[in-house]
């Protein structure tokens, strides 16, 4: 999927014409042209709808590696929810910003995001206040900082926990963050830091509450616990864990194919047999 994002001189809205964004952009024009006459009450409610589309749309194109474009609909997202007085929602817009700086190795903007989206606190609920403190951690993670970046996972813990007792107080589209998600946060963030006993633990934990239904999430969180395994020395667990991925991460994580790649080296380096196995498997699956 190729999404290519041209700037639209009436509405001033990025388009991403192409491929599966086609009907998801065709949607977003259809309320575009009803926030345009909307008034009052009901023209907060179809400014949050486009948000809640161009956030979907960024998230597209960060998903196909398209980092401009993610940029420009992430900005126009937080920029409609703003308009609309959505602060759940502009949070959320900047904690997704976040988790792009990460996803690039841009730790500094990924905490400075995250504390931002920190400033809507007191108007925001305690999921989305809980997923700004866990990106500002994963930042902290990514930079070495052990103290700080343990600190803000803990923060977020409570937060989520919190969160948890109300589940109908969450806005719609945190419906995926709950605690074993955060585990499995957390498991990257001790990924990050280089502690593989702890990495493997948590990530285990949030896998066994993941449903098998999430390929893409699977595929992703099991090649960080494999690479998890390679940090304990221990090859064979690796091996078998990357293997298991293999198929779903070909299919649908383009993002945790590379990483198979990553573990690959790593068990190269290490002396392991196992790397020539999941090469050969990526092979295959293409």
């Amino acid at each position: 999927m190729v999404l290519v994002v041209v700037w639209s001189g009436t509405a001033g809205t990025p388009r991403t014409p192409a491929g599966d964004s086609v009907l998801v952009h065709a949607q977003l024009s259809t309320v575009a042209d009803l926030a345009r006459g909307a008034r009052g009450p009901l023209a907060d409610r179809a400014l949050a709808v486009l948000a809640q589309y161009a956030q979907f749309i960024a998230w597209m194109c960060q998903d196909s590696r398209q980092h401009a474009a993610a940029l420009a609909w992430y900005d126009r997202s937080h920029a409609w929810a703003v308009e609309a007085g959505d602060a759940c929602l502009a949070s959320t817009t900047l904690n997704m910003r976040a988790h792009q700086a990460w996803s690039l190795g841009d730790a500094q903007p990924c905490i400075r995001l995250a504390e931002a989206s920190r400033w809507h606190d007191g108007r925001t609920t305690y999921g989305v206040q809980g997923m700004a403190a866990q990106m500002a951690g994963r930042g902290h993670a990514q930079l070495g900082e052990a103290n700080q970046a343990r600190t803000r996972l803990a923060e977020a813990e409570e937060l989520i926990r919190t969160a948890a007792e109300h589940p109908e107080d969450e806005p719609p589209w945190m419906y995926f963050y709950d605690e074993g998600w955060f585990l499995m946060q957390r498991g990257m963030a001790e990924l990050e830091l280089g502690d593989g006993r702890r990495a493997a633990d948590y990530l285990e934990r949030g896998l066994s509450t993941l449903p098998e239904s999430y390929r893409r999430d699977r595929a992703w969180f099991g090649v960080c616990l494999a690479r998890a395994h390679i940090l304990q020395g221990d090859a064979e667990a690796a091996t078998s864990t990357a293997m298991d991925v293999v198929s779903d991460a070909v299919a649908v994580n383009a993002y945790a194919v590379t990483e198979l790649h990553r573990a690959a080296l790593e068990l190269t380096e290490a002396g392991a047999s196992g790397a020539k196995a999941i090469r050969d498997s990526l092979t295959s699956e293409h």
